[in-house]
């Protein structure tokens, strides 16, 4: 349907699940897309699967000094930005809060925090030169409530909310527009690694699909889809809003 014909996007974290389901409903929909991971062989398979709209770089969202190389040479070779989809994520550990070392919480809020910030900061003076921009943060229902586990990764989607609503404010006047997702469970290799550690992983799979009302994990393509509707012109009234993705989880 060309809903981002003649666009340019950098999607963090594109190798896999949402990032992968992303970029390929992106560029379905006419985009050009620059593929960051750092894991090459799924992402450079992805680049070849997309073709020649699409391109991978290896990039540490960790390093302010990775992030600005491999933005700046992205918006070159493709000649500007106009999305930005802040995708790349860890869950990391999943114990109670006394017990998490300084060590594993730093961990995630390098990936999931200082990652966004980076990405944001490196993009923006590409996106000003577009224009107008679409910066999506990919947030967490567990940006918008609690739960009794991963106390770092509930903190790190928590300060991507409210990170997003300042860049909001902020960036308003650019006509840059930012804005969070906030998925459920999707099935994705981090869910599937979830529901493994349990001894009955079936039995695991169906408690998770029952914590939602509409009785089911989502799937990747109902966030890549999302993205697409902020991404596109569509949405250019939405900025500072939680588009919230979860199969009514949190309506409860």
């Amino acid at each position: 349907m060309n809903r981002l014909q003649g666009k340019v996007a950098i999607i963090t974290g594109a190798a896999l699940g949402l990032g992968k389901a992303t970029a390929i409903r992106m560029a379905q929909e006419g985009a050009k897309v620059a593929l960051l991971d750092v894991l090459d062989e799924a992402g450079e398979a992805l680049a070849r699967e997309i073709g020649d709209q699409a391109r991978y770089w290896r990039c540490d969202v960790t390093s302010e000094a990775d992030v600005h190389r491999v933005i700046d040479e992205a918006a070159a070779h493709f000649g500007r930005l106009d999305i930005m989809v802040n995708n790349a994520g860890v869950s990391g550990a999943s114990r109670p809060t006394h017990q998490i070392t300084e060590a594993e919480w730093d961990f995630v809020q390098a990936v999931n925090v200082k990652g966004v910030f980076f990405c944001t900061k490196h993009a923006i003076p590409h996106l000003k030169a577009a224009g107008a921009g679409s910066i999506i943060n990919l947030s967490s229902i567990y940006g918008l409530i609690g739960a009794a586990d991963a106390p770092p990764y509930h903190a790190s989607k928590g300060a991507v909310r409210l990170m997003s609503k300042t860049d909001a404010l902020i960036y308003a006047p650019d006509r840059i527009r930012v804005n969070s997702i906030h998925p459920g469970f999707i099935w994705t290799p981090m869910v599937e690694h979830f529901t493994e550690q349990s001894e009955d992983v079936e039995a695991t799979r169906a408690a998770v699909a029952a914590l939602h009302p509409l009785g089911h994990i989502g799937e990747a393509d109902d966030i890549a889809w999302a993205a697409v509707y902020l991404a596109s012109d569509e949405a250019k009234f939405v900025t500072g809003s939680e588009l919230v993705v979860d199969g009514g989880y949190t309506a409860r």
